[in-house]
């Protein structure tokens, strides 16, 4: 195609709109995994639940060092949920 030609043009901008599609798409999913915490992967604790335990604790290693009574005393949490995460982690 000639370098001029409004085909070569569009197909120029085809590939640059497809590669800032898929560069969009990958730091989306990059930084979605960036955020991720330990405790999304335990049963029962919820984006709702994991606030409370990192406001009420401040960090995970906090959160592992707590008997299961300080757990269930957070507000949202339960006995049975405190189990869980105990389990969990």
């Amino acid at each position: 195609m000639p370098r001029g030609s409004q085909g070569l043009f569009l197909i120029q901008r085809i590939r640059d709109e497809a590669h800032r599609f898929a560069i969009t798409f990958h730091r989306e999913r990059r930084g979605k995994r960036a955020v991720a915490s330990e405790l999304d992967a335990v049963p029962g604790i919820g984006p709702v639940r994991r606030t409370a335990l990192l406001k009420h604790f401040g960090s995970l290693e906090a959160i592992r060092q707590a008997p299961v009574e300080e757990l269930a005393a957070v507000p949202g949490m339960n006995l049975r949920a405190a189990k869980s995460l105990r389990e969990s982690l």
